[in-house]
């Protein structure tokens, strides 16, 4: 079974049945799934972003954070310096660049739907 690093925009879009979530669905299908150790904050994040935008719904976003502990995404520690270093090298976010070193450091594919970060992975 092969391995992929997929970021927060990947599995918030499936999670939260966002645009694009079947191409992530997809190419994620079948694969071991691995992320940085920040994963789950950034996806608590956009929770509670949505659950402040959509304050009736709060619950059911809630119950969707629910299940990504069902997904089984292997959570690596990334460090700090190599995330900077990335980061100002190629012009992203401190957390961007954490799930970029680690698809480079072991050398398998990064889903996102975040142009920016695909750019920098693809690039």
């Amino acid at each position: 079974m092969t391995a992929k690093v997929c970021d927060a925009s990947a599995i918030a879009a499936i999670l939260f049945g966002e645009p694009g979530f079947e191409s992530v669905a997809a190419r994620l299908e079948g694969h071991l799934l691995v992320a940085p150790s920040l994963l789950p904050y950034e996806l608590a994040n956009i929770g509670i972003k949505k659950a402040r935008r959509h304050t009736a719904e709060a619950g059911l976003l809630a119950k969707f954070l629910d299940y990504f502990t069902a997904m089984e995404i292997h959570l690596h520690d990334v460090n700090a310096q190599n995330a900077f270093d990335l980061a100002r090298k190629m012009g992203l976010s401190g957390y961007d660049a954490s799930y970029l070193w680690l698809a480079r450091e072991l050398g398998i594919e990064l889903v996102t739907l975040d142009k920016q970060l695909e750019r920098a992975a693809t690039g």
